[in-house]
């Protein structure tokens, strides 16, 4: 027999226990999207505690619906190693080119980060940074429900050693930190904001610009691009997943 109230309580009991275990964290990204994923799969796999907060019921960000939402993604050669190392089945289209099933590759990604040890909460937006001597050392969160319906609720917050904006074109983290420090670590000081599309640039400068950009915070993915004013480029996701492993890279020498 069923017993109702029991399965609401081991819901229950295991999502607090859970929680509660990440509220201090070695790295909290913010963002599941493909170079969020990557990057919480190797810092994970080198023994940090890593937590990834999404906003969207789903993750995945941009790489669900391939293009234009026919569920195919294009990365190029020198990236796709970072597919098959989760297991994504792709096919050589010659001249460089590789291609992958869009669901296929989310659905691996996500299990690549969570084998390796990182927890996501999906339905949890970042609204504010926890900001002590001079360095983002967390995020203020609240519910993705509550932030859509608008209701003025409290926050709460967590703590973390690094904190990573892998939000994607919005560049959420860092137009907040922008806003209320006054300044960014770029050429300008600002979220310079994305270019129109150049797959060519875009997929080579969104490796380059993945960078700290205030003490404590480092940009990946298409959101260093949009911070440091380089070009969208589409449906090809190479850029993104190296650009994870890059930001891994850098904030692993810190921890």
């Amino acid at each position: 027999m069923i017993d109702d109230i029991k399965v609401t309580r081991k819901i229950v009991e295991r999502h607090f226990t859970e929680f509660t275990d990440r509220i201090e964290s070695d790295v909290a990204i913010a963002g599941a999207g493909p170079a969020g994923l990557v990057a919480a799969r190797y810092l994970a796999s080198r023994g940090h505690k890593v937590t990834i907060f999404e906003s969207k019921l789903s993750p995945g960000g941009g790489m669900w619906g391939g293009g234009m939402g026919y569920p195919v993604i294009v990365v190029q050669e020198e990236s796709v190693t970072e597919l098959h190392e989760v297991g994504v089945r792709t096919r050589d289209e010659g001249e460089g080119y590789y291609t992958a099933d869009s669901l296929e590759s989310v659905a691996k990604l996500v299990a690549g980060a969570l084998d390796a040890g990182a927890k996501i909460f999906n339905l949890v937006s970042v609204e504010d940074v926890l900001f002590e001597d001079g360095r983002v050392n967390g995020f203020v969160i609240n519910s993705s429900p509550i932030t859509i319906a608008g209701l003025h609720v409290d926050p709460i917050t967590v703590r973390a050693g690094a904190c990573i904006d892998a939000t994607g074109h919005d560049a959420d983290v860092c137009r907040i930190v922008e806003r209320k420090a006054g300044r960014l670590d770029t050429e300008t000081g600002k979220v310079a904001g994305e270019l129109s599309m150049c797959a060519d640039i875009g997929e080579r400068t969104v490796v380059e610009n993945t960078r700290e950009v205030f003490p404590g915070l480092w940009v990946t993915g298409m959101c260093a691009n949009a911070v440091m004013g380089s070009p969208r480029m589409g449906p090809i996701f190479g850029g993104m997943l190296l650009s994870g492993r890059r930001v891994a890279e850098l904030v692993g020498k810190i921890l």
